[in-house]
């Protein structure tokens, strides 16, 4: 049996099944008779030929000087170097390379301090499995609750954080720390006097114990739409409607009031709350209307009566000056004439009496 190796493959020589050496390039002779098998592989990449143990194959000195062996021992995670340039993940515990005509290594990254070093780049970051590390990103304005295995360990500021998943399972939660709007809509209130009325409120607030409000206080939320609910009617149900259209801003003081009283229920801080908008039922709206309408007519009313004797009274006192002045009388008649001249379009004259005499004749003087 010829057996012909080129330049960049090996031979795995057996005999009646057990390894006999390894050969490189040249021409060999083999008999079969005598239990001889040749195996040729390629010298690129990882070892492809995994039928004889590696603790077999290490006994040949050319397989020494020709191939490199990793093994990734538990807590670390292994990243594949080829010609010093990162490759790949190392998913398997051992590997086999022919260190030829590439130069082949693996770099050990160790898992056993949860929180991942600043050794460990982005470009690694690329290779290694989502499922080997947890990524925290906490924005601007926002606080992040770090958990080992449900404990709670630090809270994380604004940033990005990586953390293995190997000794503690880790956990978090983001808390948005800004301020917040809460909008009541449509609230429903029944007055003093028996009348009902739907009231939209607005709050704001900001959280101020992100720990408490994670250990203690569930649906944020939802609680504090209830408890804001409550609060309305507390503080609208023992007015009567005229004073809470009144007193609109008394009361929206009188719920801010007692909201931060309650605050730290919450873990929360009140900035602001007031009344937005009351809803009137259609037929009062209809009932007030007409009483608006009849306010506004009375006020009308009255401002022209006023209107009216302040005119009466100028009369008065211009009749008795011109009674009192008769110079003053005929000037005021000229300027009647001037304005009466002015809306005619033709006038005629006829006779020898002069123009003055025939104007005071037309006007019966």
């Amino acid at each position: 049996m010829k057996i012909i190796i080129q330049e960049n493959q090996v031979g795995f020589v057996t005999k009646n099944g057990k390894f006999y050496k390894m050969i490189t390039a040249g021409k060999y002779h083999f008999s079969k008779k005598l239990g001889y098998k040749v195996y040729i592989e390629e010298m690129l990449g990882e070892l492809n030929f995994v039928d004889i143990p590696y603790q077999i194959l290490k006994r040949d000195k050319k397989f020494n000087e020709s191939t490199v062996y990793f093994c990734i021992p538990d807590g670390y995670i292994g990243l594949i170097y080829v010609n010093d340039m990162l490759r790949s993940f190392a998913s398997r515990k051992e590997y086999i390379f022919w260190n030829v005509f590439e130069r082949y290594d693996i770099k050990l990254v160790s898992m056993e301090d949860t929180e991942m070093g600043k050794d460990v780049t982005k470009q690694m970051l690329s290779v290694i499995p989502a499922k080997y590390y947890t990524s925290v990103c906490v924005e601007e304005g926002e606080v992040g609750l770090l958990y080992y295995n449900n404990v709670l360990q630090k809270k994380l500021e604004r940033g990005v954080y990586y953390f293995w998943n190997d000794k503690n399972r880790v956990s978090y939660r983001i808390v948005d720390m800004k301020q917040m709007e809460l909008h009541i809509t449509g609230q429903e209130i029944l007055t003093k006097d028996k009348i009902g009325i739907r009231m939209n409120v607005d709050l704001v607030y900001r959280i101020k114990d992100a720990v408490e409000l994670t250990a203690n206080i569930k649906d944020l939320g939802n609680q504090m739409y209830s408890f804001v609910q409550l609060i309305i009617r507390e503080s609208t149900g023992n007015y009567k409607l005229d004073d809470i259209l009144e007193l609109k801003e008394n009361i929206s003081g009188e719920i801010f009031d007692k909201l931060k009283e309650n605050q730290e229920k919450f873990c929360v801080e009140f900035i602001y709350a007031g009344i937005k908008d009351i809803i009137l039922p259609g037929e009062i709206r209809d009932i007030m209307n007409s009483v608006l309408v009849a306010e506004k007519t009375a006020q009308a009313n009255v401002i022209s009566r006023r209107e009216e004797v302040a005119s009466t009274r100028s009369l008065l006192n211009t009749a008795k000056l011109m009674d009192e002045n008769k110079t003053l009388y005929k000037l005021k008649e000229l300027e009647y004439i001037e304005k009466i001249c002015d809306r005619v379009g033709e006038i005629s004259l006829n006779g020898n009496a002069g123009l003055i005499e025939q104007l005071g004749n037309l006007l019966g003087n």
